[in-house]
């Protein structure tokens, strides 16, 4: 496939797969930047071999560079975390709330933590996309090459592992 051939799919499709990103990162700024690497990757790749389904090869080149992107992004905020003194993050608690709340809170937040910790990749992928992204099922299901009903199954446990949690703290 040629440039120019590639030049009029990636225009025919950059409405579709900014949406995609936008969706993906919650990010209007970071999706675009994402569209602009993922043009240039897939230039380079055209340089380099013969692509033979080119609109799909884009598409999960993007989704590829946003999963980078989101992971990177959450690595880094693992680290400036673990950064901040424990002491300071213990008096980040909200003004209103009473120390009772705040405690209560802290215990909820570790005890969800340590539930999620124990979710299979795909499973903290799945939770991530739906409830912090807000994908539906098939994007989700399109996303990790599984089925709508094997992400619906799997939320409705990670959801059930939350509530779960929250229960037994009440």
């Amino acid at each position: 496939m040629s440039q120019s051939q590639f030049n009029a799919v990636f225009l025919a499709q950059r409405v579709s797969l900014l949406r995609t990103l936008q969706r993906m990162v919650d990010n209007p700024s970071t999706a675009e930047d994402l569209l602009q690497e993922t043009y240039l990757r897939v230039t380079r790749a055209l340089g380099e071999r013969p692509i033979e389904h080119l609109e799909p090869f884009v598409f999960q080149t993007a989704r590829n560079l946003a999963l980078d992107h989101l992971r990177a992004r959450r690595a880094q905020s693992r680290n400036l975390v673990d950064d901040v003194p424990e002491q300071v993050l213990h008096n980040v608690a909200a003004p209103s709330s009473s120390a009772e709340d705040a405690a209560h809170a802290e215990q909820l937040l570790k005890r969800l933590s340590v539930s999620l910790a124990q979710l299979t990749e795909r499973q903290q992928r799945i939770f991530i996309l739906s409830r912090l992204h807000g994908a539906s099922y098939l994007e989700i299901a399109e996303q990790l090459k599984v089925s709508a009903s094997t992400v619906q199954k799997e939320l409705k446990l990670i959801m059930a592992i939350c509530v779960g949690v929250a229960d037994r703290l009440k």
